[in-house]
């Protein structure tokens, strides 16, 4: 009796396998792209607002012709708030699209740019006067502005600040903002706003971990040229005139040492024409050094720093840049010692 050759199951086994193993890959390579699609709609703000704020080039004008519908899609939709809840559930905020920068003043949004040599607004006829024992029923008025790293060391002073019971301190800090870029985000009259709706008597200041990159134009003003060094100095200045116009008194805080030792170097660069216009400012504009405060006694990048206490404490975010609640808290001491010892204003 002949026996029924197996050959033919084999080939068939081996035939009928073959499409749903092309069948796998292709759905694996959909997912991917579905994915990718779907991370792209609901971080494209973010994206959008990184390039708006990168150096001026081809690189930046094609991403933000290409991300602007995507973006636009997505506010429209309202994603971006699903990665602002996501940030706050994990602690992060790094990653906040341009529309969900943390800020607690109410209505404020961002204004077009104007001359660069625009006249600083005269001081008003009733200027604020200083306050040196603040109470319940007469608190002591402060405004914290400044950028990511402003909201690293604003959200810890406002609380410091409150905790006192005779302090009313507002924040208004914008993450990737600065001085550079007002076709971005225009601070002078940020703070003009500011200055009516809060009318601050203490001005703390954190900002310009944005502002190493050119001045677009035209024509574009290099950074680092002798040109930029200038027209950065004046813009410094009008921002600190302006703080003090109605008599407030102003602590411009510098910038902490980074870790990459390039954009470290970039800061400190900063720090010195930040110094030197609130000296030229004096009395009424302080700067507060951080260089030692939250680094090295050489005044270097450190993650970690000994407190008086003797305890090791950590005060830098991971990319080397940002602060940890902690950093922010130590900064936070430092401003409201100087407000208590340079000021002569007595605080709980």
């Amino acid at each position: 009796m002949t026996q029924p050759d197996p050959n033919p199951e084999v080939a068939t086994v081996t035939t009928e396998a073959d499409p749903p193993s092309r069948h796998r890959w292709t759905r694996v390579f959909c997912l991917g792209v579905v994915s990718f699609l779907l991370w792209l709609l609901l971080f494209a703000p973010t994206l959008q607002h990184n390039a708006q704020v990168s150096p001026v080039g081809t690189r930046r004008t094609v991403s933000l012709d290409l991300l602007g519908p995507i973006a636009d899609t997505s506010r429209v939709l309202q994603l971006s708030r699903i990665v602002s809840v996501t940030d706050d559930l994990t602690g992060r905020t790094g990653n906040r699209p341009g529309d969900g920068s943390i800020t607690r003043v109410e209505g404020v949004q961002a204004h077009p740019p104007q001359s660069e040599h625009r006249p600083t607004p005269a001081t008003t006829t009733t200027t604020l006067a200083p306050i040196t024992h603040p109470s319940a029923a007469n608190p002591l008025r402060v405004l914290i502005v400044g950028d990511s790293l402003g909201i690293d060391m604003g959200g810890p002073l406002q609380n410091d600040l409150a905790t006192t019971g005779v302090v009313t301190a507002t924040l208004d800090a914008r993450e990737s903002t600065g001085l550079t870029r007002p076709d971005y985000f225009n601070w002078p009259d940020e703070l003009q706003t500011d200055l009516a709706s809060a009318r601050p008597q203490v001005i703390v200041v954190l900002m310009g971990a944005n502002d190493a990159q050119d001045f677009p134009g035209p024509p574009d003003v290099p950074f680092t040229s002798p040109q930029w060094n200038v027209l950065y100095a004046t813009r410094v200045s009008n921002f600190m005139h302006l703080a003090e116009s109605q008599g407030a008194d102003v602590i411009w805080v510098g910038l902490p040492p980074m870790q990459n030792a390039a954009l470290s170097a970039q800061m400190s660069d900063l720090n010195y024409i930040d110094q030197t216009q609130a000296s030229l400012l004096a009395p009424r504009v302080h700067f507060i050094s951080t260089t030692k405060l939250i680094g090295t006694a050489r005044g270097t990048y450190t993650p970690f720093i000994t407190n008086a206490a003797g305890q090791v404490v950590n005060v830098r975010a991971p990319d080397g840049i940002h602060l940890t609640p902690a950093g922010g808290e130590v900064i936070s001491q430092r401003v409201i010692k100087f407000m208590q010892s340079d000021l002569h204003i007595e605080l709980p």
